[in-house]
């Protein structure tokens, strides 16, 4: 309200508010049901939280609802303390949110190492795509275990009920979001997929499951806000699944929040949103909503689309509002094997199979935290799997940086002495259009953010920037990354990036990944002089 507010900036944010709604609408539906609900719960949750999560948040474009990342969790809690008590858990999980940014937490987020993030989102999308296994074959099944391999072991001795229709439909919604996404990425292929699918059941009459035939007392308005009946023994009793939603709830929103920062070049304020992700399960508790955090795709898309304030999530809540008033008939006619098919193709996005096949590539102390926590989020619980997951990240970077004490202990004092001589005058003699930056120390899980957050305080992009990296002993997994997010961003604006003194461990780290050599404006020297010498030619070139 500040920078002022006008009819193109409304018009814009509307504009991509209606694209968002309509890649979000039958996403909240498909999201609920796997999560245990019905489908209006998630549209509940999309409306209520969706706009407070915009209104309160600290992200001018992020856009919330219901995630993948809440299924396995809000499946487990439902089934296990009843619908009441994923409502108790979600209440808890908001007041802890909002806590957790009153208090300033927001930036402890990013010491979660990225072998274990990578890990457990990968493990829940594994475990959404097996739960959607018997809707898309259409086994006759009463009751599915929820456990991983008594899940797969009942789908096999069912596998003879395979039905044929429901398959059909099944792979024709599949095959109309995987052409769309490949010939007409700008359409909305999931809502095509469905609204082409229930057409054809409900023209030729097949005999599949719909929504309507599984959910036959569906509400189709927004219920009254009223709260669950609450005692101290349940909150107890819930307390691990509301800080495991609370955790999980952070931790997306705030990656969410810094995709989005890396595509605007703008930056949100971690603590504030937070606070917006707790007021907004608040208010999807008062409804009856699911648990609700900031969904990346949902916000790609929203920068995609032109957003360019909070407006536009807001909007998107308003538009999947007014079709739940006035068209929520409608959704009866969905088969339950496209919203099936749908969220196939969420836990394929989810997996981010290129980034876990880089992880694979890392180190055996990498690899080994990414594999245990991928296991244990299938195998066991996602608690256990996030906890070991950090524990052992922790006590490997600590034997890590042991080695490196080791290994640079007979330099230290050169280090020091020319560090200390250059330190000053490191900018003097730097062109027009150049940038440099040093970066002293082992970047690793907990200091990733750092480079990035330094660039932007600048507030302009240089032609040539100089990474000097002599002083870096150690690169993790974490820390590769963040030079890689470094790089695309400074490459989508135009920016070519000079590495000098690499060591050997950082440079072998960049390499695995495929930063190697002259590759794509990335350029390796041996050190400072050589790579400022390098840096006049090239910003020559650029101005010229």
């Amino acid at each position: 309200m500040r920078e002022g507010y006008d009819f193109s900036l409304y018009k814009a944010d509307a504009i991509a508010g209606l694209t968002v709604a309509i890649v979000a609408l039958p996403l909240s539906m498909a999201l609920a049901i796997a999560s245990g609900a019905s489908p209006d719960k998630g549209l509940v949750t999309a409306i209520i939280a969706g706009f407070l999560i915009s209104f309160f948040g600290g992200s001018r474009v992020q856009v919330g609802g219901p995630t993948g990342a809440f299924v396995v969790v809000v499946f487990n809690v439902i089934a296990q303390h009843g619908y009441d008590g994923l409502l108790i858990a979600t209440l808890m999980a908001g007041l802890i949110l909002i806590a957790a940014g009153v208090f300033r937490i927001g930036r402890l987020i990013k010491f979660i190492p990225h072998p274990v993030v990578t890990g457990f989102t990968a493990g829940i999308a594994v475990i959404i795509a097996s739960s959607q296994v018997k809707d898309f074959l259409g086994l006759s099944l009463e009751n599915v275990p929820s456990e991983f391999v008594p899940k797969w072991q009942a789908y096999a001795g069912a596998i003879a009920s395979v039905h044929i229709a429901t398959v059909l439909v099944g792979l024709g919604a599949l095959a109309v979001i995987v052409a769309l996404r490949r010939f007409a990425p700008k359409l909305p292929g999931f809502l095509i997929a469905l609204i082409l699918t229930a057409a054809v059941v409900a023209f030729l009459g097949l005999p599949v499951d719909t929504i309507g035939t599984r959910f036959p007392d569906m509400a189709s308005t927004i219920p009254m806000p009223s709260l669950p009946a609450i005692s101290w023994a349940r909150m107890v009793e819930l307390l691990p699944s509301a800080f495991t939603i609370a955790f999980l709830a952070g931790i997306e929103a705030l990656l969410s929040a810094v995709v989005a920062d890396g595509m605007t070049g703008s930056r949100h304020r971690s603590n504030q949103e937070l606070i917006g992700q707790g007021i907004a399960n608040l208010g999807s508790v008062a409804f009856g909503g699911l648990p609700a955090t900031g969904a990346i795709a949902r916000t790609a898309t929203n920068i995609k689309a032109g957003a360019k304030t909070p407006v536009a999530g807001m909007m998107h809540a308003l538009f999947i509002l007014i079709f739940v008033l006035f068209a929520s008939d409608l959704m009866a006619y969905v088969p339950m094997a496209a919203l099936a098919a749908i969220l196939f193709v969420v836990a394929w996005g989810m997996c981010e199979i290129d980034r876990f096949i880089a992880l694979l590539r890392m180190p055996n102390s990498d690899r080994a935290v990414l594999l245990l926590t991928f296991g244990l989020t299938i195998l066991v619980d996602l608690t256990v799997a996030i906890g070991v997951g950090v524990t052992l990240a922790s006590l490997l970077f600590m034997a890590r940086m042991s080695e490196t004490v080791l290994l640079d202990n007979g330099n230290a004092a050169d280090d020091d002495d020319e560090f200390h001589r250059d330190e000053l005058d490191q900018r003097d003699d730097l062109p027009k259009g150049v940038e440099v930056f040093r970066i002293s120390g082992p970047v690793f899980f907990g200091v990733a953010g750092e480079l990035l957050d330094a660039m932007r305080k600048i507030g302009r992009t240089p032609k040539v920037i100089i990474l000097r990296m002599r002083l870096v002993p150690m690169l993790d997994a974490s820390g590769v990354t963040m030079i890689e997010e470094f790089i695309e961003q400074a490459r989508v604006s135009g920016a070519k990036i000079i590495l000098s003194g690499v060591q050997h461990q950082p440079k072998e780290m960049l390499v695995r990944v495929g930063l190697s050599g002259d590759h794509a404006g990335v350029f390796f020297e041996t050190d400072y002089v050589a790579a400022l010498n390098l840096a006049r030619q090239l910003s020559t070139i650029t101005l010229h």
